[in-house]
């Protein structure tokens, strides 16, 4: 996976969640690394510290340019100060991943108020947070471009239950559309991926039958990993994608295409 090139040069950008977690790589820390790998300089932020210090280990052996950052992007002063401590670092931000988000299952019967408002906050109210200091700090710079983390659970029911996350994940498109249309006039581009049935550290502990059938129901029928998400990120975050704005970029071997009996050959 390892490359180098120029696609973000001169440009810092901030990548939530961008601890590295396991040994399969997530979506925040991948992101995090192939932005670096394109000459960013990246805020590896993350709750956890020791987390975050581990991708920050991988740039900084690859001769890349990143620093670490605590956050618990659920509470609005610390997302302030995360945006402040990279203008203080880097003197700008151009680039905001909002990528922080939590799994959790369960119908409506199923789930509690508390975890209801849990999952809402840690997987919308952040993007909300993180958006609002970013955005001012963009337009003084002369514009940039935000990439929410969405999933195709927010756009279509998923594989299990998880009614929580999957309102949320369908918030975020909301959320991305909204301040496209809000901020395009400041140069604010703001995307959205939607990532499908995705290997990576949020489902590490899946059995090998799950992920062979979560292979299977797409057309392309191969597994995706976090660098798929990060590829398309990176594109994205680029000025390649200048003319592209409120969009909902499914990262899914064509699994939103396809009908369930549209798979069924290949599910049997």
């Amino acid at each position: 996976m390892e490359q180098t090139g120029t696609r973000l040069a001169g440009k810092v950008a901030i990548v939530t969640g961008a601890g590295t977690v396991t040994d399969v790589d997530g979506t925040g820390n991948a992101m995090a690394i192939l932005f670096a790998r394109h000459g960013a300089k990246v805020m590896v932020a993350d709750m956890s510290e020791e987390n975050a210090r581990k991708t920050l280990g991988t740039i900084e052996a690859e001769g890349g340019t990143a620093s670490v950052f605590t956050v618990d992007v659920t509470k609005n002063a610390e997302c302030k100060a995360m945006v402040d401590a990279a203008v203080e670092r880097y003197g700008r931000l151009d680039i905001l991943i909002n990528n922080v988000g939590i799994g959790r299952g369960g119908t409506v019967l199923d789930v509690s108020e508390e975890e209801w408002d849990l999952v809402m906050n840690v997987n919308l109210k952040s993007m909300m947070l993180t958006s609002k200091h970013a955005i001012p700090t963009m337009i003084e710079g002369g514009g940039g471009a935000i990439i929410n983390l969405s999933s195709i659970d927010g756009l279509r029911a998923g594989w299990t239950a998880d009614i929580h996350y999957s309102a949320a994940k369908g918030g975020v498109v909301a959320l991305t559309k909204n301040m496209a249309v809000h901020h395009g006039r400041d140069n604010i581009r703001v995307n959205a991926i939607a990532p499908g049935h995705l290997y990576a550290s949020l489902v590490n502990r899946i059995s090998d039958e799950q992920r062979d059938l979560r292979r299977r129901a797409a057309p392309l029928g191969t597994e995706g990993t976090a660098w798929d998400v990060a590829w398309a990120a990176l594109f994205l975050a680029s000025d390649e994608a200048r003319w592209i704005s409120g969009i909902v970029l499914p990262v899914d071997a064509g699994l939103i295409a396809a009908t369930p009996l549209a798979m069924l050959p290949h599910l049997r």
